[in-house]
């Protein structure tokens, strides 16, 4: 979807400022954000907490930070499950019992399922439709629901470098219509095709597109 987390290639939101020995959390809040992420992903998979995230009003995504987000998406995720309802979530406190058919994620089971991780990799029945070295179009796509096609390069043309394999597709995970694996492969993009004549000539842009983001330039 069309959002203001959809940054890329864009000027006017100021310097990347690295920090120095940046620590892996900022304060113990941000900790217990990400293990509540990881603990109650019982409903709902990667895809529909990244578009829980990207899809926050601008006021809100602009002025929070990274872990401030993720706690943002993940209290929309709990209300739309039916979870908790606002009174819960503005108190901290549950009312009611639990919705049943959901996971728990115990304390003693947390080593193992980080362990065995979360592989997205698919096999595609169809052959890839594209081969590394053509040349192929960015889609002009602008859909309401969720995407990884990033905004800056639709419409634009870029080389084939690298088929990464089939993996699930996003644009539908996201929405719980199926996972339908697709292709997915690196696509290179110029920064004169990108930016026109101010972009430094030595700059390309590698992007990994789904098969259905691209078509034959």
């Amino acid at each position: 979807m069309n959002g203001v987390h959809d940054m890329g290639g864009m000027h006017g939101y100021g310097p990347v400022c690295p920090e120095a020995h940046e620590p892996q959390f900022h304060g113990r809040w941000e900790s217990r954000v990400l293990g509540l992420n990881l603990a109650l992903r019982a409903g709902w998979n990667i895809d529909a907490s990244r578009h829980a995230r990207e899809s926050l009003p601008p006021a809100i995504y602009l002025n929070a930070t990274y872990y401030e987000i993720w706690l943002r998406g993940l209290e929309r995720l709990l209300l739309d499950h039916g979870l908790v309802d606002e009174d819960e979530l503005a108190s901290g406190q549950l009312r009611r019992s639990p919705k049943p058919g959901y996971r728990i994620l115990r304390a003693e089971d947390v080593a193992r399922v980080i362990r065995k991780g979360s592989p997205y990799s698919r096999s595609v029945e169809a052959a890839p439709g594209f081969a590394p070295g053509q040349f192929v179009r960015a889609r002009n796509l602008h859909p309401q629901g969720h995407t990884r096609l990033p905004g800056y390069v639709r419409g634009h043309v870029g080389v084939v470098e690298q088929i990464h394999g089939g993996f699930v597709f996003p644009d539908t995970n996201a929405h719980y219509q199926g996972e339908h694996p697709q292709w997915c492969y690196s696509v290179r993009f110029t920064g004169a095709e990108l930016w026109g004549v101010d972009a430094d000539p030595a700059t390309s842009v590698m992007v990994d597109c789904f098969e259905p983001y691209l078509e034959i330039a």
